[in-house]
């Protein structure tokens, strides 16, 4: 319906995922404005884009969905809360079938991801790390967690293509 102005929104939700990974992967935390921003800005570029209503309700449900299973991950302490938001954020955006897409490049992206930062944070590597920038430092730190923002990123980056947003079909 309004071609710009649905473009514009819908590749705000890349753009303000790639700002979550860039604040996770320098301070291991999410900040909340941006799964809020996802959150508010998704309406709006669902009605500009002309998507139906029962479909912006399947994205609701979905989003929910995802809220929920994040929430018990947060909760068994596999995630951080920022993590979960963000999940949540992504599979409303989403919908299905990218949401599958999402999911399995994030975990793929996530598992490549804890190999890079133990390798890192070994006695080997650690060396050569703590001369870099204080971020990078701390990514290289034992003990520290894994900053899954980053494959959360590449998971809706792998999926953005395929969400209804870019291809214009809303699978009603």
């Amino acid at each position: 319906m309004l071609p710009l102005a649905a473009t514009a929104l819908s590749l705000a939700f890349p753009a303000l995922v790639l700002v979550a990974a860039a604040r996770d992967a320098t301070s291991f935390t999410i900040p909340n404005w941006v799964s809020l921003a996802l959150a508010v800005l998704f309406p709006a570029a669902a009605f500009a884009a002309g998507m139906p209503l029962p479909a912006i309700g399947l994205h609701i449900g979905i989003g929910a969905a995802a809220l929920a299973a994040g929430m018990v991950m947060f909760a068994l302490r596999w995630l951080g809360g920022g993590d979960a938001k963000l999940i949540a954020a992504a599979a409303l955006w989403l919908g299905w079938p990218a949401l599958m897409t999402f999911l399995l490049a994030a975990a793929m992206t996530g598992g490549a991801l804890a190999i890079l930062l133990l390798a890192m944070r070994s006695s080997a590597l650690r060396v050569l790390v703590l001369r870099g920038p204080a971020w990078m430092v701390r990514l290289a730190e034992p003990g520290e967690g894994v900053p899954y923002g980053v494959a959360l990123a590449a998971g809706v980056l792998a999926a953005f293509p395929l969400s209804p947003f870019a291809i214009g079909s809303w699978g009603l």
